[in-house]
């Protein structure tokens, strides 16, 4: 059955009501990435008792208007709510829910709409919180695949291509090499007037802050291989409603749909069944209070209890060559190639350690210690971790970046996250560390002159110096075999 299509305060919105007399509880999906997608997931919260709605937000698909992303949201959505709440079929419970973007709809709702609008309950999934968060790096560094596939695909227009810029590089495989990354619009061949402005978005924080006043149940859902699961993680901890609960899988940011390497079959978890046991139990306010929640240990079948954390382990690296190397970001390391080169100066630091001489159990934060020099004014320090498996094959763990400003030629001490990981090496496996200048094009390559790599015309290389006995990796291992919770239990708990 199709959904009836309404118009809530100018916004195309579909509506899909459960069998009977009612009132029933509704969960409302706010997105940019058209409501129709979203039809069988209304029939499915029908058919277990809710009210389902998903709206087009302002200047997107059916919805008229001006698309301002992240502008919006809080006002659309409380227009929303209250019309939610005045309808007869309504008893007055609400769940805002939604992924990506749709979780930004369904969280600034919930943090920043007068409390009338304020939902009972929300699910956020692979949150995206704001400008600054999606488009950098807590050190600042621009993550300029991912928003360029974004804005290539949804930003300023009614409707969306997914692959736009997937067409655009196949045309043009050095596109997002050009200079400068404000000309990314006439390279696409359409107008992105929004995109200069992106980058002019500093101010990170605004939901996490927020969200400590926070006086609902929260559900966050995260992937380990996700480029948002930092924020996840943030907004669990820092939730300030009645209960969080946290559920952190092998995946990408499509979720279940998109399971990583490490991923086993045991963490193909139902996420709508999990979603209406969770919403049900969160709006008769049966959940447990305090955090909660169910993180897989990727390499295993293992699903464990959120507030697993390893004790930090120093590993020992031993240094491969490159600790003298040149970040030329005329040449720079690529994010999306694991393979070393072979010949030629050195482009990164590399280290490695001896085989694991047994399985080895990482969950936690990770991190590299280390002392080094750049002989130019503005550095960033792109720092992957990898896998070699027994086999051979070469797997990603971590990328960390951080961006430094120090006088040419002056060494300094520093440390460069890597994230959160949660898995399981197999005995034999070795680490290798690779410590470059650049991570392109995942991240936009620093100049080396001082200027925002966003507007620099100028590229120069820059020499680099590694002090290789002073680098530290630091692993989050379980001493023990963690205690085993599954999703299906822990969450609605």
């Amino acid at each position: 059955m199709t959904p009836a299509t309404r118009t809530v305060d100018g916004l195309a919105t579909d509506l899909h009501l459960p069998d009977g007399d009612g009132p029933f509880p509704a969960v409302l999906i706010r997105t940019p990435y058209d409501r129709t997608r979203h039809r069988a997931e209304l029939r499915a919260w029908a058919r277990r008792g809710f009210a389902a709605l998903a709206q087009d937000v302002r200047g997107r698909h059916a919805s008229p208007g001006e698309w301002h992303p992240y502008e919006n949201e809080a006002a659309d959505g409380t227009a929303a709510a209250r019309w939610i709440r005045q309808q007869p079929w309504n008893n007055g419970r609400l769940v805002a829910a939604g992924a990506s973007y749709a979780a930004h709809c369904a969280l600034t709702l919930a943090l920043e709409g007068p409390p009338d609008a304020r939902p009972d309950a929300v699910i956020a999934a692979v949150p995206a919180l704001g400008h600054a968060e999606t488009a950098r790096e807590p050190s600042g560094t621009e993550r300029l695949l991912a928003r360029a596939g974004w804005w290539a695909a949804h930003g300023d227009r009614p409707d969306s291509d997914d692959h736009a810029l997937d067409k655009a590089l196949a045309t043009d495989p050095g596109l997002l090499g050009h200079l400068p990354l404000t000309g990314l619009p006439d390279r696409l061949g359409r107008p992105l007037p929004s995109w200069p402005g992106l980058w002019r978005h500093r101010e990170r924080g605004r939901i996490h802050a927020a969200a400590q006043q926070a006086g609902m149940p929260l559900l966050a859902v995260g992937g380990h291989h996700d480029h948002f699961t930092e924020d996840t993680l943030t907004l669990w901890c820092r939730w300030g409603g009645p209960s969080a609960r946290l559920l952190l899988g092998p995946w990408g940011h499509g979720l279940v749909a998109e399971p990583g390497p490490d991923a086993d079959p045991a963490h193909r978890v139902n996420l709508g069944e999990l979603y209406v046991r969770w919403a049900r139990r969160a709006l008769a306010g049966d959940l447990a209070p305090g955090r909660r929640g169910a993180i897989a240990l990727g390499g295993s079948p293992l699903w464990t209890h959120a507030d697993t954390e390893g004790e930090p382990r120093t590993q020992h690296l031993r240094p491969l060559h490159g600790t003298s190397f040149t970040a030329d970001p005329e040449r720079p390391v690529s994010s999306a190639d694991l393979a070393v080169p072979q010949d030629g100066p050195p482009d990164r630091c590399l280290l490695v350690t001896p085989p694991l001489p047994r399985p080895l159990d990482v969950i936690g934060d990770a991190e590299v210690r280390l002392r080094a020099t750049a002989h130019t004014p503005s550095a960033d320090w792109a720092v992957r971790l990898v896998s070699l498996t027994p086999e051979g094959v070469a797997q990603r763990l971590a990328v960390g970046v951080v961006r430094r400003a120090e006088p040419a030629g002056r060494q300094a001490e520093f440390t460069v996250g890597l994230g959160r990981l949660a898995r399981r090496l197999p005995a034999g496996t070795r680490l290798r560390l690779e410590i470059a200048g650049h991570h392109f094009p995942a991240h936009a390559r620093n100049p080396h002159t001082g200027d925002d790599p966003v507007t620099a015309t100028r590229l120069l290389p820059s020499r680099r110096e590694i002090d290789a006995g002073s680098v530290v990796l630091r692993l989050p291992v379980l001493l023990s075999r963690p205690a085993p919770a599954h999703p299906a239990e822990e969450i609605p708990r």
